[in-house]
């Protein structure tokens, strides 16, 4: 798989938002890693330190209400997944990505949209 997208900086922006997300009533869990050069089935691992050859990363944020979460993967080859399930919609969208900065875009976009974040919340990163 190419290398369009540092998974590192992408994790940063991740672990930034964290903070924010748990303030506003949302649970994030662990960034998760995948090894490319892990035998298969790949495990998803939530230390970086054992991932030699990172090819993803995730991450899943449950909203306020039980009922809503976002799940994001980063693929270094320059796209994402993004599930989002709320009370009355199911989303699948899987944007280019190919910057740590258009991923924080995307993480920004995905809880408001979807985990009823109020619009403006996350002007800091902006």
């Amino acid at each position: 798989m190419d290398h369009v997208i540092d998974l590192d900086q992408a994790a940063a922006e991740i672990t930034a938002r964290l903070p924010a997300w748990t303030a506003r009533g949302l649970s994030p869990g662990p960034i998760t890693w995948r090894d490319e050069s892990a035998p298969w089935p790949q495990p998803l691992e939530t230390d970086r330190a054992p991932v030699a050859d990172p090819d993803s990363i995730g991450v899943r944020v449950r909203g306020a209400d039980e009922w809503a979460e976002v799940q994001i993967v980063l693929y270094r080859g320059g796209w994402a997944d993004l599930d989002a399930l709320t009370n009355d919609e199911i989303a699948i969208e899987c944007p280019q990505i190919t910057t740590p900065a258009k991923f924080g875009a995307l993480l920004d976009s995905a809880t408001t949209r979807f985990l009823a974040l109020e619009e403006g919340w996350n002007d800091q990163w902006r």
